[in-house]
């Protein structure tokens, strides 16, 4: 077994845990919703109501219907972001509501 004197990132650690752990879709879920404002950015993460699952689709609810509009159009690369960044297909759609 060798060992490697260099420190590895926050992010690799927790993805290793991650591969290990028996919630692994309960966990995800939960780091989706932990990264919603660094994925979509302070503006949209402050007219945000709502964020949730029902099973695996992630419900948006936003504060007006323009907001919900935007967020719709552009709900393809959120999902994609999302799921990029906890490592896994954790959210097949997303919906967005007023």
């Amino acid at each position: 077994m060798s060992y490697s004197n260099k420190p590895k990132s926050l992010d690799s650690l927790l993805k290793d845990f991650m591969k290990r752990i028996p919630q692994r879709s309960e966990m995800k879920r939960g780091l989706v919703l932990h990264f919603w404002p660094e994925v979509v950015g302070e503006q949209v993460s402050k007219i945000t109501k709502d964020v949730y699952f029902e099973r695996d689709r992630l419900i948006v609810k936003v504060v007006n219907d323009a907001w919900r509009h935007e967020l719709h159009m552009n709900r393809y690369s959120i999902k994609k972001k999302l799921n990029v960044k906890v490592g896994s297909e954790v959210v097949k759609d997303v919906i967005v509501r007023c």
